[in-house]
């Protein structure tokens, strides 16, 4: 194999050994490395080499992809002086989740001692990687991105390129994840009021599907106007909304379920009728967060 075809891995949790499996399953040669020992036995009997050190992990490939929890553990391991010197000349693609300033903060140190650096994100659970299900988004120099398609596309699914902004990825992760972690919570109050009712989790699920696919068509809607700055609520009125925020509460705190997350959406509707108009659309919070109006 070409030296193009070899990389490393740091970092062995489920997603990093799904990395690492995908590699190996195209056929690329994979070194793996993890703080904690004993997580690459499987990985070493399909074929990887185990690294006995992060700096010898980083020396075997051209690119390291790093997938650990954060960027304090990504930092630990790649700001040693050993590591960072045997990366010189290389080529960093963090994977690792956190935020868009410590990934600008990582390209800024990585240009700083000679080395390549792409960061990215992952939008889809482990069990995609390898399949054309992955989603995966970049953002760095497009040059440096275009120089390891091939080994990213080792990965499978799609893959887009950001813009050369670093922190990017890391900024639509935020803001993806802000919506997949909103939604489940309300999920989790929304059984927990059927509950009270006397309605099984199982017996909403399927209507909660339905409410589900009312969604992506408003997302494109709402986006629409928040970029334009219109809010119309012809069909369904802020002022709407509200009074079936204030039914939920009324309906949680009855049975003594904490109604904080619809009090605080509830409280923000309120104030974008004071600043707007009752019959602006629901988006119109858009503007008022982060604002102390």
């Amino acid at each position: 194999m070409s030296e193009q075809s070899a990389v490393t891995v740091l970092g062995l949790g489920p997603m990093g050994r799904a990395l690492a499996g995908a590699f190996l399953e195209a056929g690329l040669r994979t070194t793996v490395w993890n703080r904690t020992p004993g997580r690459d036995g499987e990985l070493v009997e399909r074929g990887a080499v185990s690294a006995g050190s992060a700096e010898e992990a980083v020396a075997a490939s051209p690119v390291t992809v790093v997938c650990v929890v954060n960027y304090d553990a990504a930092d630990a391991v790649l700001r040693r002086d050993a590591v960072t010197a045997a990366l010189k000349g290389r080529t960093v693609v963090n994977l690792t989740a956190d935020l868009p300033g410590r990934a600008r903060d990582s390209a800024e140190w990585a240009a700083e001692h000679g080395i390549g650096y792409l960061d990215g994100a992952i939008m889809t659970p482990a069990a995609t990687i390898g399949t054309p299900d992955g989603v995966f988004l970049h953002s760095g120099p497009e040059e440096l991105y275009a120089a390891h398609r091939p080994v990213l596309d080792a990965l499978g699914g799609t893959h887009t390129h950001l813009g050369t902004d670093t922190g990017r990825a890391a900024a639509y992760d935020v803001a993806l994840l802000d919506i997949f972690w909103t939604a489940m919570a309300g999920y989790a109050h929304a059984l927990a009021v059927a509950r009270a009712e006397g309605i099984t989790a199982g017996e909403l699920a399927p209507f909660a599907q339905g409410i589900a696919e009312i969604l992506p068509p408003l997302f494109a809607e709402g986006a629409a106007d928040v970029d334009r700055g219109a809010f119309s609520g012809l069909d369904n009125p802020i002022s709407s909304a509200v009074s079936s925020m204030t039914h939920i509460v009324h309906a949680s705190e009855a049975h003594g379920i904490d109604a904080g997350v619809m009090r605080a959406a509830e409280g923000l509707a309120r104030r974008a009728i004071a600043h707007g108009s009752p019959t602006d659309g629901f988006l119109r919070i858009t503007d008022l967060l982060g604002s102390r109006r």
